[in-house]
């Protein structure tokens, strides 16, 4: 859809909040069910029951069939979803409880139930850059935020919107007896817009919400977005690139965007780079890069500058631009059985088989006692790698004593915090902290882009 072609943008979202067969909500407020008419407020248990919903109000069970909309009579109701999962299957994972505005919807997925929270788009970006990133940020950094992710919003819901009408589906996919590359994005959605965590953007609806500062950054950017050639940039971000962002198409779908390219993280690239060798898929300049701690506007080791725009759940992770994790043979060979469904016996390598500019793996080949199995994209060697995930795809790996032809352990030296595509959250928070305004940390991290009212 280009900028001439669209319509008024959708005014609300569609948030998959949580999936599980019963689900605890109390409504703070008066809210209006829509089958029926009824005003409900307080607590409700809803529960996934013989093909239906059966709603637990006041002590009184009322069956139902799927799905129950529940809609705010008044702009100050709101509701709270008790014991949300976050970042599920991270290293961060946790429940917590977390309210919500605008209307909740309960749909029957299988033999659970999702609860779906419908709201306002520039509602539902206000929370997103609280949860994404502290909200004592740098006012640039979270107008850089807003419209980041208002982009990566707006193209992901005209995505699907092409895709049903075509009645194409992506093809996420290649197995064979030796391989597997597999990327992960967010089409696994088939009942809501997105989801409201890690996979898709954080969204915590109220819970996170503490500053003026982000109001006004989501205010002050109201629909604008990020364009290219006309058309609204599928915008990306992570935590941390690790000093090299990596091309959209080295994770995902092999569709090349021209503003998502490798990029080095600092304002002066040469300076950065210094003493550094390129390019990073030569694995001994690779090897070099995941020891090396040079000068990029992500490398905040050594210093707390950078804390207050950190969410606190992440705050208790550190050291994530360089970091490093060992496994003992036994460890890593039934991690592998475990998460890949592959039983390669006694690991003997890991061998990349293919590397992007920042030094993330895009293909990985375990090679074993009993076969050699390669394993891609980057999310997918993340996850095979580790009980939850690892850090990034960006590491070396370095062997221990080895022993008939078997390494005893297996450390992994690695680079960076997350896929590593588009604006890097941790450089673009320390330029808005150095004083840089949104437009230059968008252009920064997005080359060849407009900043376009889209609406």
């Amino acid at each position: 859809m280009t900028h001439e072609e669209h319509m008024a943008p959708v005014p609300t979202i569609s948030v998959g909040i949580l999936t599980r067969r019963e689900i605890r909500v109390s409504l703070l407020g008066r809210y209006r069910w829509e089958r029926t008419g009824e005003l409900l407020a307080g607590e409700i248990r809803a529960t996934a029951d013989d093909g239906g919903i059966t709603l637990c109000i006041e002590g009184k069970h009322v069956h139902t069939a799927a799905p129950v909309i529940l809609l705010p009579t008044g702009n100050d109701a709101t509701f709270v979803l008790h014991d949300v999962t976050i970042g599920v299957q991270f290293h961060w994972q946790q429940n917590e409880d977390q309210r919500f505005a605008g209307a909740l919807r309960f749909l029957r997925t299988g033999a659970e139930l999702t609860a779906v929270n419908v709201v306002d788009i520039e509602h539902y970006l206000t929370s997103v850059i609280s949860s994404e990133m502290g909200a004592e940020s740098s006012l640039a950094f979270l107008q850089a935020h807003a419209v980041t992710s208002r982009s990566w919003l707006l193209a992901q819901l005209e995505t699907s919107r092409a895709r049903k009408a075509a009645s194409v589906l992506p093809q996420p996919l290649l197995e064979t007896e030796t391989e597997r590359i597999r990327w992960y994005d967010r089409e696994d959605h088939e009942h809501f817009d997105v989801c409201a965590d890690d996979h898709c953007q954080r969204y915590q609806g109220g819970t996170k919400v503490s500053t003026a500062t982000v109001t006004n950054a989501v205010e002050s950017t109201r629909g604008l977005v990020l364009t290219h050639d006309g058309k609204v940039c599928d915008a990306r971000f992570s935590k941390c690139c690790g000093g090299l962002t990596e091309p959209f198409e080295n994770v995902w779908e092999p569709v090349h965007h021209p503003y998502l390219v490798s990029i080095v993280d600092a304002v002066d690239p040469a300076a950065a780079l210094a003493g550094v060798s390129l390019p990073l898929e030569n694995e001994a300049n690779a090897e070099r890069w995941m020891h090396a701690s040079p000068p990029v506007l992500c490398n905040t080791h050594g210093t707390e500058s950078i804390a207050h725009v950190l969410p606190d759940f992440d705050r208790a992770t550190r050291d994530f631009f360089r970091w490093h994790v060992t496994y003992t043979q036994d460890e890593l060979a039934a991690l592998i059985a475990r998460k890949s469904g592959r039983d390669v016996g006694h690991v003997v390598r890991l061998a990349p088989r293919r590397r992007g500019p920042s030094g993330r793996l895009i293909e990985l080949t375990i090679v074993g006692t009993k076969g050699t199995f390669t394993i891609g994209k980057e999310l997918e060697i993340r996850r095979t790698l580790s009980p939850t995930h690892l850090y990034s795809s960006a590491f070396v790996v370095e062997t221990g004593t080895v022993k008939h032809g078997v390494p005893a352990t297996f450390t992994l030296y690695g680079a960076g915090w997350g896929h590593g595509v588009g604006l890097c959250q941790i450089g673009a928070a320390v330029m808005g902290e150095k004083g840089y305004d949104y437009r230059t940390i968008l252009s920064h991290y997005f080359p060849h882009t407009t900043v376009t009212s889209w609406y």
